[in-house]
């Protein structure tokens, strides 16, 4: 089965969107992992909860350092945040590296929203990870 890792700061949103949508959507044919640069304390609470509006529960997740893959193979590295692009530690292993994109919810927001002003952010940016996870390379079996 592949292996993709997902990277991003905090492991708090994107990248744990990505790992969500990627072992739903790519079911089968993949086995994705998330991890961050500078990982948080906890996966954010509006991610969760948008996700789980559609269909994919990533309540079980937690932060991790992308130490914690440092002697795994994978056939795929995608940085979602320009952040981690630039501090991502060069990867270990053979795998290829892509970079996409994607805005913070919480930085785009701000602090002190409500769920009805914050979610339509955090509804788009699930969206377009979506449509970017769907759209993946053909990945070669391995890894």
């Amino acid at each position: 089965m592949t292996r993709l890792l997902f990277l991003c700061t905090g492991n708090s949103c994107r990248s744990q969107m990505a790992e969500g949508w990627a072992n739903v959507l790519l079911a089968g044919k993949v086995k994705a992992f998330s991890a961050g640069t500078a990982p948080g304390s906890e996966v954010d609470k509006r991610a969760i909860k948008v996700m789980a509006e559609a269909g994919v529960d990533i309540s079980r997740g937690r932060p991790k350092s992308v130490d914690e893959f440092r002697d795994k193979e994978f056939a795929l590295v995608v940085t979602v945040c320009d952040n981690a692009r630039e501090t991502c530690p060069v990867y270990w292993g053979k795998g290829r590296k892509l970079h996409r994109g994607f805005d913070d919810p919480g930085a785009v927001v701000g602090k002190g929203k409500t769920d009805e002003e914050a979610l339509p952010v955090y509804r788009r940016v699930r969206d377009e990870i979506k449509a970017f996870v769907l759209e993946l390379p053909d990945l070669q079996a391995g890894n």
